[in-house]
Order: structure tokens, then sequence, then C-alpha cells
């Protein structure tokens, strides 16, 4: 049954993963305020806006270059993609990336006023990305070098550019949450890669999930949501001597479980709810450090 206009638009934008560009620029903007006592508001609800529309407009791209390059069909593992099932034309969805990139270069290019060059430079890179990510002779997605894309534009470039649009300076504490951050987020490009493993080497993707063996996906992913507990304990110590990163930890047996189904799946389809609840977890972690920051500036 083909569902309505406003129900295919939302499959097509995927708002189950849209916290993988909420939580970067929430921690970025907890730390800055964490750091000074108070918050530019008008600049974090406009770095938002550009984060999300820039996701946005990748995963619409993503759904329609797929469709053209025929590595998208009806039979996919994952959820089904608009332009695929037919519910939108590749012509529409083209349309609507270009109005969220576009939106976001106007917001753009008010926070290139705030934050200088620096901005600048991220915001370009991270809208060309957006295009390279489906398009071009090699996209990126069809790469290895997935994870890799993920880590640095859903985590360093997202948590630095919102703390340094606040701040205007840079720490090393705040590398440590964006690496934390960005390390979730290639958690979750990992469930869908691996999921989508076979379909994708038949239509000749060389993913990383491709090229090397399962095992390597689940021990990959192990790794990649693991290590973000472990380093919030390189977080500066409060007067109670303890890392402030350590509230985080309340989700530490959620994790485990979470490794745990990556390991046991039986069905690789029952990856969809995995790779949901990873989304859900970095964006738990995330408003975690939000809280353990506002809570010790106070």
């Amino acid at each position: 049954m083909k569902p309505s206009g406003y129900a295919a638009w939302l499959a097509a934008i995927r708002p189950k993963t849209l916290s993988l560009s909420v939580s970067p620029v929430a921690v970025g903007n907890a730390a800055a305020w964490a750091a000074l006592g108070e918050l530019d508001w008008l600049v974090f609800i406009a770095s938002l806006g550009a984060a999300m529309l820039i996701q946005i407009g990748t995963n619409l791209h993503n759904d329609a270059a797929d469709f053209e390059k025929g590595t998208d069909s009806k039979h996919r593992l994952g959820p089904p993609r608009a332009v695929a099932q037919g519910w939108l034309t590749v012509e529409a969805v083209h349309r609507g990336t270009y109005l969220c990139f576009g939106s976001a270069f106007l917001l753009g290019i008010y926070l290139v006023f705030v934050g200088g060059w620096p901005i600048l430079l991220i915001g370009l890179v991270s809208l060309l990305s957006g295009f390279a990510y489906s398009a071009g002779p090699w996209p990126i997605s069809h790469s290895p070098f997935g994870e890799m894309f993920v880590y640095l534009f859903f985590g360093l470039a997202a948590v630095l550019g919102s703390y340094y649009l606040q701040t205007h300076q840079l720490d090393w504490s705040i590398f440590i949450l964006a690496s934390s951050i960005g390390l979730m987020a290639a958690a979750v490009l990992v469930v869908n890669n691996y999921r989508d493993r076979e379909t994708d080497a038949s239509a000749g993707r060389r993913t990383l999930a491709v090229v090397t063996p399962g095992w390597f996906s689940q021990l990959e992913y192990a790794v990649l949501v693991l290590l973000p507990y472990l380093m919030v304990l390189l977080l500066p110590a409060g007067q109670d001597g303890l890392s402030y990163g350590l509230l985080t930890w309340v989700l530490l047996p959620w994790m485990a479980g979470l490794i745990l189904e990556m390991y046991r799946h039986n069905d690789k389809r029952q990856l969809n709810s995995l790779l949901a609840n990873t989304a859900r977890m970095q964006l738990g972690y995330s408003l975690l450090v939000c809280l353990a920051l506002v809570v010790r500036s106070s």
C-alpha cells in the first residue's frame, strides 16, 4: 500500500537517525555553556538547523542517487527507500535535496559571520561531502571510508564547530567529547553496512563491511560503542575527583546488550532495530554528557 505524501517524505528523510546531527550540536553547545556560563541561542538554533538540513539533504540525495545507480531496489534488507518503492519521483527528491542544502547554505552565511573562516571551511566541506557521499565517480558510501566520513562530520566537525561558534576557542577536552560522539555515530553506519553486506557486494559497492570478513564488522561495532565510555575517563575531574562524563556509565548495560545483539543476530533484517537503537544510545549518551556539563557549571 502506497503511503501518503507526508509519510513518503518522512521515510526519505530517515527520522530515526536524525539524532546523529542533533547530538553533536547539543554537546558542543553544552560544553560552551559550561565554559562561558551563557549561550547565544540564535547561534545554537542556526547551527542545529544547518546540521540537520545537511543530514536530511544527504539522506535525500542518497535515496535518489542509489536508485539511479541501481544499488537500491525493492528487495533491500533495510527500511524501504522512497524512490525505489515508487513513492516519490527522482526529480522530486532531488529538488528536496537542493532545498535542504540551499537552506543550510543560507544559515551558514550567518554562522560564517559569527565564526569566521574556520566555520566557512567546515560548512563548505560539509556541503560538498553531503553530495559526494552518494554522487560522483567515487561515492563515499560505496567505499571503505564511510565510517571515517561519519566520524569526521558527525563528530569532530559538528561538535568542534558548535563549540567554536560560541567560544571562539578550542581545548583538548572538547576533542575528546567530539571523538566520542563521532565514534558512536560511525557505529550506526557499521550496522547499516553489515546488514547490507551481501547486497552491497552484488551491487559493486566496496564498503568496509564488504572488503573485510563478517567478524571484523562485529568487532568494529563493539570497539566503536565501547570506546566513548572509556574516553570520558580522560575528561577533567570535578571537586569530588570524578570525571563528569561518568554519568554516561548508567548506559553501560544497554551498550553491552547492543554488542551482544550484533553478535547474536539470526536474520539480517533484525539489524534494523539495532541500527535505530544504536542511534538512540548515542542520543542518550549525548544528553547525559550535556546534563553533566550543565550541572558541573552551575
